[in-house]
């Protein structure tokens, strides 16, 4: 059942778009930002080859270097200023939200309001700046040691000057995109940071689309293959669309009031909770778990003594976790479905929205407030959180399935395809909250002049 909000916004007319000026110059700025983010993504660091990494970087494909370098847009691939992207930023993040539901000290700070929260988000770029020195000094060596055994070498002037100057421009690279992110959320439409990873995912559309039908030109690639994967896109996304707006609704009721005319009437609201609580953060957890040690042994190349037991145990290792192998596909199911309960537990505690409910009168009928409410609120969140997790791994392993089957590239990966279409749908429902606003603001202006006219 659609709520009075969706009713409104569906018989919104896009007709006075042009006179919502202030959302005309927020939709412009937060383009411009995005184009600054592209030209920055060209940018390469200091003392790389490019032409070499580019060649060097096509051997080593299939590891958590694909999925870093989709969500930086391409930057990882070409090492350029901002090849971190956001990716230590959302660590970072991730990792504060779990020690703040864990910690005394930080849960205490997390309860304290607005002042709590900027504590939280100083420490979380403290530790962004922190993730970022440490991964972009790895880079750095990983990059003086890259293609050692092909003879080809990517930095022209390997050392420690040149680690620290990456680790420099890296750092700030990084940074800079929080502050563009934190910028199109004050001063554009939409949340920046996810904007960001949604730019660098999108960018890479022309390029794939481009491939799909030169392999169909050229025959590589049938055209019921290209068929059918235009229908599975279109349906992922229709069914992805659906399946993130869906919410269990749980009905609140607060104690009856006293009107002006003498009648006594009962306030009610509703609970709304997601039926995919975790968003998108299960399959990329797994999926960095599960291709960490294929990506570990594409640095070390042929380093690895298979001879021995351990390079005997790496190498089979490789082999069954290798993209698209059973083993793989069972584990990435298994690791979407822990990740889903894992992170719906850290970021909906019921107990403190049980509480909330009772510190404010509200209760859900037919439940006791307080231990009971929370009980209540517990099985609930659980029943729904199954739903979601089967719809997670379902969206996620069944496209992986189909590019390890095709060899078709990463873009039309389940994760890939939730972030678009859930950044999408946010941004798409504050242009419809502004342009509700202003649509408010003229039956306002209308009211007024009415009543100076009487």
């Amino acid at each position: 059942m659609a709520s009075r909000a969706d009713n409104i916004a569906s018989s919104l007319s896009f007709s006075n778009f042009s006179k919502a000026t202030e959302l005309k110059q927020r939709i412009w700025f937060t383009i411009g930002a995005l184009i600054v983010f592209r030209f920055l993504s060209f940018v390469p660091l200091p003392g790389v080859n490019p032409l070499i990494l580019e060649t060097l970087y096509d051997q080593t494909r299939g590891g958590i270097l694909d999925m870093f370098n989709m969500f930086s847009g391409g930057s990882l691939e070409r090492m350029s200023l901002i090849a971190l992207g956001v990716m230590p930023y959302i660590t970072a993040s991730i990792v504060i939200q779990l020690a703040a539901s864990l910690h005394p000290s930080l849960m205490a700070l997390k309860k304290e309001g607005e002042a709590g929260r900027k504590k939280l988000n100083q420490y979380t770029r403290y530790g962004t700046v922190f993730l970022c020195a440490i991964q972009g000094w790895f880079l750095a060596s990983g990059l003086e040691a890259y293609g050692a055994q092909s003879g080809l070498q990517a930095v022209v002037d390997p050392g420690v000057m040149f680690r620290v100057v990456a680790v420099i421009n890296l750092v700030g690279g990084t940074m800079f995109l929080l502050w563009l992110g934190e910028q199109i959320t004050a001063r554009g439409i939409g949340n920046g940071v996810s904007l960001i990873i949604m730019a660098g995912i999108v960018a890479q559309f022309p390029t794939f689309t481009a491939n799909l039908f030169e392999g169909g030109r050229t025959g590589s690639i049938s055209g019921v293959l290209i068929a059918g994967l235009v229908v599975m896109v279109i349906v992922l996304i229709l069914f992805i669309c659906f399946m993130e707006r869906a919410q269990r609704r749980l009905l609140i009721q607060y104690p009856k009031r006293a009107m002006q005319r003498g009648g006594m009437q009962a306030d009610r609201s509703h609970l709304p909770l997601k039926l995919n609580t975790a968003g998108v953060i299960p399959p990329i957890f797994a999926s960095s778990l599960l291709l960490l040690p294929l990506t570990i042994t594409q640095f070390a190349g042929n380093s690895i003594d298979t001879t021995t037991g351990s390079g005997q145990f790496i190498q089979t290792l490789n082999q069954y976790l290798a993209h698209g192998q059973p083993l793989y596909m069972a584990l990435y199911a298994v690791g979407i479905i822990f990740f889903c309960f894992f992170y719906t537990a850290v970021v909906f505690n019921p107990e403190d929205t049980a509480e909330n409910l009772k510190k404010n009168g509200g209760f859900i009928p037919g439940i006791r407030p307080g231990k009971r409410t929370a009980d209540y609120l517990d099985y609930v969140l659980t029943r729904i959180t199954v739903v979601g997790a089967i719809y997670l791994t379902a969206v996620c392993v069944i496209p992986e399935y189909m590019i390890a089957q095709t060899g078709l590239p990463l873009f039309l990966g389940g994760t890939s395809l939730l972030i678009v279409v859930n950044v999408t749908v946010d941004t798409i429902s504050q242009i419809q909250s502004h342009l509700l606003a202003h649509q408010y603001g003229d039956l306002i202006k209308k009211a007024k002049l009415k009543g100076r006219m009487r």
